[in-house]
């Protein structure tokens, strides 16, 4: 990734590189073996002078070859059979069906997730008290072997800010990012934010609390008849920051800590205690690391955006509320209580859960780059009751992991146009630009820079009843002319997970789906 200032915003450009580019006339390794396996019968057949054989021959290799090769919305042919096997056969098992254990009159215990899909593989242990804000909830990604925890955050926003600002965010945001580069611990840090309907439970709380039955009933009627315009297209934005790293960088300081789940706790804390005056300078005005409590709450109101009205008439009408959105004893809620009740199978093009439907997006960066906000319109909400997320997942690179990378790239460049100028091809105005990227890349982390991973992920949810693909079709056309959409078939379960719920799951390995 590179950046270009001037006169103006600063402009983001090689945001869409490939991280595996192939070596083989693009292909990868694997791929190019297959058109060597499915070229060769071909070739012996014209040596051997049968030529209607090697016809037939070309054919049938051809189209094989075309299937492994040709890629098709993100996927070669031979990797959508494949996935659309593994998904009908998840259909018909029923193992992609969900429902509570509440649901089925099995309740367990109230700690105890209950959650679906790749949430399954995902624990929520307490850690110990975290300064004045109480037990934080630890995430342990089992299945990645990562540890992290999750923050509410409170911001203003970047619409109404000029360039000027803008500059200066997107500057502190690398800034924030070179130093999550400089610690040991933590290597992910993911931004989520969800564009939600107001349901108007904290003005009703406040006008029952202030509301003055002498007031005139002329004035009341006109009150009620404002709120009732007003509120209806009301929206509210919630935001989130996850920040994770592997267990193998947590395991020497957890095991000085003292070991076990308390010790990752203060590997973490002692990250998080840093953490805070960077995100402030973004413009975020509190940070509220989330107990067990409040990310149960994160994560339902994720699942069913209508839960939100009777959360927050709780946290408003209770007396004993405490900092992270938990409670007290008597009144938090519970993990097990976090997933949907029902979650049917999902369809290729959508995921169904209680009682609402959502549709989840790669969202693919320009190749002629993009500035610091321009995400804006993709959580610009159209039609009230609809909810909009963005969710962005960063990686920073070591700088050992990093100097290999840019090395790599500015090899395989060199490569393709000393190989271009021997055959007497001049380098087009792409080769060009790769060739610059990888240079002004391989400068940048000589400089001390890091480099960074990210995917970026958006959904928008409706309710069941709502035609949901009239709705899909307005968030492609508020991304048409800024970005390229990437509906993720067969995968919108998972892909709902990474961009819409805070927890921080959503960057692969490598590059694969979701990039």
């Amino acid at each position: 990734m590179s950046s270009q200032t001037g006169v103006g915003p600063r402009v983001y450009r090689g945001l869409g590189r490939r991280e595996r580019a192939g070596w083989i006339m693009g292909l990868t390794p694997v791929q190019a073996l297959i058109c060597v396996a499915l070229g060769a019968p071909v070739l012996l057949a014209i040596s051997a002078g049968r030529w209607s054989q090697a016809l037939t021959l070309a054919v049938v290799d051809g189209l094989g070859i075309a299937a492994v090769v040709v890629p098709v919305r993100g996927r070669p042919a031979v990797r959508w059979f494949a996935d659309l096997l593994l998904f009908q056969t998840g259909v018909v098992m029923g193992w992609s069906r969900w429902q509570s254990r509440a649901a089925a009159g099995t309740p367990g215990a109230a700690d105890e997730p209950d959650l679906p899909g790749v949430l399954t593989r995902v624990a929520f242990p307490d850690g110990p008290p975290f300064r004045d804000q109480g037990r934080v909830c630890l995430i342990h990604d089992t299945g990645e072997g990562r540890w992290g925890a999750t923050a509410r955050l409170t911001h203003t926003g970047v619409g109404m800010l000029s360039d000027a600002e803008c500059e200066r965010l997107a500057a502190r945001l690398g800034n924030v990012l070179l130093g999550i580069g400089h610690r040991e611990v933590i290597d992910r840090m993911s931004l989520l934010v969800r564009t939600v309907p107001d349901d108007g439970t904290e003005y009703q709380v406040w006008r029952a609390a202030h509301a003055d039955p002498a007031a005139p009933r002329l004035a009341r009627a006109a009150t009620e008849q404002l709120d009732s315009v007003i509120g209806s297209i009301s929206v509210r934005t919630e935001l989130f920051v996850t920040v994770s790293g592997t267990e193998t960088a947590l395991r020497r300081p957890a095991a000085a800590a003292g070991g076990g789940v308390t010790g990752r706790a203060y590997a973490l804390y002692r990250v998080l205690d840093g953490l805070d005056d960077g995100l402030k300078a973004l413009g975020v005005r509190s940070v509220s690391w989330l107990s067990g409590s409040g990310m149960a709450e994160a994560i339902r109101t994720g699942f069913n955006p209508a839960a939100a009205a009777a959360l927050t008439n709780q946290h408003l009408t209770r007396t004993h509320a405490v900092a992270g959105g938990g409670a007290d004893s008597g009144g938090r809620f519970p993990l097990a209580a976090a997933g949907p009740t029902q979650a049917p199978s999902p369809t290729p093009r959508a995921y169904h859960h209680d009682g609402f439907s959502s549709v989840s997006y790669a969202v693919l960066m320009p190749e002629p780059g993009t500035v610091f906000g321009s995400l804006g319109p993709l959580l610009g909400v159209r039609t009230a009751g609809e909810r909009r997320t963005v969710a962005i997942h960063y990686e920073v690179m070591g700088a050992r992991a990093a100097a290999r990378a840019v090395q790599a790239n500015r090899f395989r460049s060199n490569v393709v146009s000393d190989w271009k100028r021997q055959k007497g091809f001049s380098a087009n105005a792409a080769d060009e630009r790769t060739a610059g990227g990888a240079l002004a890349q391989e400068r940048a982390v000589a400089a001390g820079h890091a480099m960074v991973r990210f995917t970026v992920a958006a959904s928008i949810t409706v309710p069941a009843q709502w035609n949901l693909e009239d709705h899909a079709a307005k968030l492609e056309n508020d991304a048409s002319g800024r970005f390229q959409l990437l509906r993720l078939e067969l995968a919108q379960d998972s892909a709902f997970v990474a961009a819409a719920l805070p927890v921080g799951i959503g960057l692969p390995r490598m590059r694969g789906a979701l990039q």
